[in-house]
């Protein structure tokens, strides 16, 4: 590897918004890592809407590759691929064209101008970190907090960790490890995704940073942030109907894939509760119809033999404990915005999860 390591940057784009283009665009030009040693690999998923967006980025984009911008490729997909597929086109173009790190950028954020040499930085000075993120600030509030890594909840939920916490009242090490990092502003090492493979295709979209995580981790290596290299993002959240059928099945795949059965046993009961307390929301916000499709997913033994296939490769293959994978998860759930939340679940679902949690999980679960 090169003094100055070779980094493929994708930019994955569905939503097709002119102005998180142009955000991007300004914010690479400004960039203080050598521009010659950069590719921007725009990846863009079909939109049902207005097809694959490629006559803006000709316009916007092309006219500066090379010269104002790294060299810049476009890749048109006949279709959504997802967050997953999208992204893997995009690294494995990357990889055939000699890229050591793959940048994953999410469209609607962008780069502060020295953004990519703390990130190197991290990765020289540890070779069992394999992952690392950078400082995720709210924009336009850039004195608060998207994410400092994201936190993992013991019974598979990821949300971002610190949000909208002052960037003022932090005490990060320039390199600190969490639970796992946020696929809006990840890098990792080209030589990882060769050899324990990328996104996984089968989550389409939702918890598939978690799980990249957790399998990276599941074979020693570090999921870290990086205190000093910031990427600001223009941060909205939301969850419809549709999202949520994705957010659910892929939580219950990643604990099937990454837990001994009797980690799953003990689990089982708080699980249980909780399922009861879903239900209820379910109901209460109309989501009761893309709950049963979650449970008819798994009734099908064709689904779950897909999980349990990469189940059996995982619990093959890693180096670790279930003890050592919790370690880096929280006794309680916290929804990004105040109007997700419920007293429900704030006075009695998280305090009965948080004594689950310090009396089974941490007391209990020792393989």
């Amino acid at each position: 590897m090169s003094a100055t390591p070779k980094i493929g940057i994708v930019y994955l784009l569905y939503y097709h918004n002119k102005e998180y283009v142009d955000d991007m665009v300004g914010a690479l030009k400004k960039v203080s890592y050598p521009k010659d040693q950069l590719e921007l690999i725009i990846v863009a998923n079909n939109h049902p809407k207005d097809g694959s967006f490629v006559y803006y980025l000709e316009e916007a984009v092309m006219p500066y590759s090379g010269k104002e911008l790294p060299r810049v490729t476009i890749l048109p997909q006949k279709e959504n691929l997802g967050f997953a597929g999208g992204n893997n086109i995009g690294a494995d173009w990357a990889i055939e064209h000699g890229c050591d790190y793959i940048f994953f950028h999410n469209n609607d954020g962008f780069f502060a101008s020295d953004a990519f040499e703390p990130l190197i930085a991290a990765f020289a000075s540890d070779t069992k970190i394999g992952m690392v993120q950078s400082l995720m600030r709210l924009h336009p509030e850039t004195e608060l907090l998207n994410s400092a890594g994201n936190s993992f909840h013991y019974l598979g939920f990821g949300f971002c960790d610190k949000y909208r916490q002052s960037v003022d009242t932090l005490n990060l090490e320039p390199i600190t490890d969490v639970d796992y990092t946020s696929g809006a502003a990840l890098m990792v090492r080209s030589d990882l995704y060769r050899q324990y493979g990328g996104w996984d295709n089968d989550f389409f979209l939702y918890h598939e940073d978690l799980e990249w995580s957790m399998r990276l981790r599941a074979h020693g290596y570090r999921i870290v942030l990086v205190r000093d290299s910031v990427f600001y993002h223009k941060y909205q959240f939301g969850r419809s109907i549709e999202k949520f059928f994705w957010m659910e099945r892929n939580r219950h795949a990643v604990m099937i894939m990454f837990f001994k059965w009797p980690t799953l046993a003990l689990l089982f009961p708080i699980a249980f509760v909780l399922e009861l307390g879903l239900w209820y929301f379910s109901f209460k916000r109309g989501y009761a119809k893309k709950r049963w499709d979650v449970y008819t997913y798994w009734f099908d033994k064709k689904n779950r033999d897909i999980w349990l296939k990469k189940r059996k490769e995982i619990q093959n293959t890693r180096t670790v404990s279930d003890r050592y994978l919790l370690s880096f998860s929280v006794p309680d759930i916290k929804f990004q915005e105040a109007d997700m939340s419920n007293p429900l679940l704030t006075y009695v679902g998280n305090p009965i999860m948080k004594v689950y949690y310090y009396v089974v999980v941490k007391g209990l679960i020792w393989w």
